[in-house]
């Protein structure tokens, strides 16, 4: 076993669902230690934050700024290695761009950031200081999603035909925000979420997959976003005519106004010999039909699955293992890049990021203009 890499925060205070979620995950192989953080916007909170989670007095910051400072004044082995940043969507490019300017690599939320010029600039700094930058889209790390990806990439359902994606929630199907409720009040906030609501909370988690998956660019969209409460700023509820590469159709539909979903991401690829399909509330199963033999049920941690598969699955068959262990094998991915080290196991990139990023643009440029089919285009992306 390595040495532990060490990781500060930004953001994720001690009641913060995501931020505990990084943490048990970055640490649950034992590839790396939580020792610094800033985990509020507010100086006393993060102050308060770092204590309760335990952190050395020193290493305890009241702001970002004061952490970058005093990360990089530290002698080379003594600083951290990488910073994971987990705040609001606004503040993203300002703290990543800083950090990965300094030499530090970089564990984003997604959204990236809220414009593809940020995303652009993010990925020439990244580049230049030679860091690695992921972009945490969670889902990519699921065992079974790795081997859709190996199954399509071998060809098992043949030539890709369309793609079936969703995401559906219930958690604002009533006006959530107006009681004070956090998240929900900056994700409905579009100065602070960058314009989109459901497109890019949940929409942009969708497009990755199918992206992830079947290893098709999307090229153009037709989007129709709305809000179905009154007054609401930002998107509750997408639907999105896809066109991949190669002219391969899709839709996607991304909703946080349906009523008892609770966190139900699916997707189906239609190819011309087969189909696969996978469901994120029962991940550990992942369905192959084909062409005049029976369907076959690929389950984690069993015989026969792909190498990235098998290096993504921690217990044996018939254990649950789900959510927690999604993140974790994309920090396993950016650990072994840090360390200079292959695996099977990859992490989305800051391109793939910039991808996202230019997705949600165009779904929102597509709502509002009369010319629907809306080119995607991200600047720096290859």
């Amino acid at each position: 076993m390595p040495k532990p890499l060490t990781f500060g925060m930004v953001g994720g205070g001690r009641d913060a669902f995501i931020g505990g979620v990084h943490r048990l995950a970055a640490q649950l192989d034992h590839e790396a230690v939580f020792n610094a953080g800033a985990l509020s916007a507010s100086p006393d909170k993060a102050l308060e934050s770092g204590r309760l989670l335990g952190l050395d007095d020193d290493r305890n910051y009241p702001t970002w700024r004061v952490m970058l400072d005093a990360e990089k004044a530290r002698p080379k082995g003594e600083r951290i290695d990488l910073v994971s940043i987990v705040t609001p969507n606004d503040s993203h490019f300002e703290i990543a761009q800083a950090f990965a300017e300094a030499g530090f690599h970089v564990v984003l939320d997604k959204p990236m950031v809220r414009t593809t010029h940020e995303a652009a600039t993010l990925i020439e700094a990244a580049e230049r200081r030679g860091v690695v930058f992921a972009v945490m889209y969670n889902y990519s790390g699921y065992p079974m999603v790795k081997e859709a990806r190996h199954l399509v990439q071998s060809g098992r359902i043949g030539d890709v035909r369309k793609v079936v994606v969703d995401y559906q929630q219930g958690w604002l199907a009533t006006d959530l925000e107006s009681s004070g409720h956090k998240q929900a009040s900056w994700r409905s906030d579009p100065g602070r979420s960058g314009g989109g609501g459901a497109i890019g909370d949940i929409g942009s988690h969708a497009e990755h997959l199918a992206r992830y998956i079947t290893g098709l660019a999307i090229e153009s969209l037709c989007a129709d976003l709305g809000s179905v409460l009154p007054g609401r700023r930002v998107d509750d509820d997408a639907s999105i005519l896809l066109r991949f590469a190669g002219g391969v159709r899709g839709v996607l539909i991304a909703s946080q106004v349906a009523i008892g979903h609770e966190n139900h991401l699916g997707i189906q690829i239609h190819g011309s010999t087969g189909s696969l399909s996978w469901n994120q509330e029962e991940p550990n199963a992942l369905v192959l039909r084909s062409l005049n033999t029976p369907e076959t049920v690929y389950r984690r941690g069993n015989n026969g699955l792909s190498a990235a598969a098998t290096a993504a699955a921690r217990l044996p068959p018939g254990h649950p293992e789900g959510f927690i262990e999604a993140f974790a094998n994309v920090y396993r991915g950016v650990f072994a890049a840090i360390r200079g080290e292959k695996s099977p196991l990859d992490y989305p990139t800051a391109r793939e990021g910039a991808r996202g990023v230019a997705f949600i643009e165009a779904a929102l440029r597509s709502a509002t203009s009369r010319e629907r089919w809306t080119e995607v285009k991200p600047l720096g992306a290859r």
